[in-house]
């Protein structure tokens, strides 16, 4: 299954996040929502993507939307990532990646000449009907709550 385009359903999932709070997608039907994925906590390129939506979570929290993020690592690990940078979102646990696989950002990737299997970075905006609005590939770690916002606001 490859990458999910704008006008595809939400895939459905149940989890838990960070703090053991069980987070079910159809519980998010008639609301907006940004489900976000990266490859590992605590990395340069995840904590800063993590600490733009932490920066900008006020404001998208105000437009009505809830975030996401989504890796393969551990409830514990996500707990201690959202505890050292205050995140106030969820981090899904997908230790599993059947949520990475469902949105198709699982694949082939390169990093300094060597091949593996990895989280592609990607953020899917899921409307209310859960119909996936906009796909980000390759997000503005640095600014990527501003990037979700200038797509919000230019499609108002």
């Amino acid at each position: 299954m490859g990458l999910l385009a704008v006008g595809s359903k939400a895939p459905q999932f149940t989890t838990t996040d960070q703090h053991g709070h069980v987070i079910d997608s159809s519980t998010l039907a008639g609301s907006s929502w940004v489900i976000y994925f990266y490859p590992k906590d605590n990395t340069p390129g995840c904590t800063a993507q993590a600490c733009s939506l932490r920066d900008d979570h006020a404001a998208l929290s105000g437009l009505g939307i809830r975030v996401f993020g989504v890796s393969a690592d551990s409830l514990a690990s996500h707990k201690k990532f959202s505890d050292k940078f205050e995140l106030p979102f969820s981090l899904l646990v997908d230790e599993d990646r059947a949520i990475i696989e469902a949105f198709g950002v699982w694949g082939p990737k390169q990093f300094m000449g060597k091949k593996y299997d990895g989280i592609h970075r990607t953020t899917f905006i899921v409307g209310p009907d859960q119909t996936i609005t906009h796909v980000i590939e390759k997000p503005n770690t640095k600014a990527h709550g501003q990037e979700i916002q200038q797509i919000l606001a230019a499609n108002q």
